[in-house]
């Protein structure tokens, strides 16, 4: 999951999943990207509120074992006209917390309280605004890649 260009990293991390992961006789991930189902998102926004898009979701299909991740740059810290940033991830995070799922987040700057509430967090350590949300998102597609293609080989070596 994810806000703007960061939504577009948690779609395109939701696809690597499913598809790089997969390799043949081998036990594949389950995957849902919340970003990706726009007539639910707008109708939720429209029903519940922008905060409630992630959660409302997730009363489908998280469960105990399950993983939650979320990118941000700025972890749900500071705030623009429609208020505070990416609080829809922080509520998510806590619904997956409470419902016994692990949750990990991809963050910047400082982290915000998405560092503070997932189980893990890396953050990008930007300190120049100007160039804060390009860096922040390209590293965190690095990132992904990253972490996708050591999957795919712990699954090749271990099944």
């Amino acid at each position: 999951m994810g806000n703007g260009g960061s939504a577009s990293t948690a779609s395109h991390f939701a696809a690597d999943l499913a598809k790089y992961t997969a390799l043949p006789g081998r036990r594949r991930f389950k995957v849902i990207g919340l970003t990706d189902n726009i007539p639910l998102v707008s109708a939720l926004t429209n029903d519940e509120g922008f905060d409630a898009i992630f959660t409302e979701q997730l009363e489908a299909w998280i469960t105990d074992g399950d993983a939650l991740v979320g990118f941000s740059v700025h972890g749900g810290k500071g705030a623009a006209n429609a208020g505070q940033w990416s609080q829809n991830l922080i509520a998510a995070l806590a619904k997956a917390k409470d419902a016994g799922a692990e949750t990990i987040g991809f963050s910047g700057y400082d982290g915000g309280a998405m560092a503070e509430l997932a189980d893990h967090c890396v953050t990008v350590p930007v300190r120049i605004d100007e160039l804060g949300t390009p860096l922040v998102e390209g590293l965190h597609v690095v990132l992904h890649h990253l972490v996708v293609h050591r999957l795919r080989c712990r699954i090749a070596a271990n099944g």
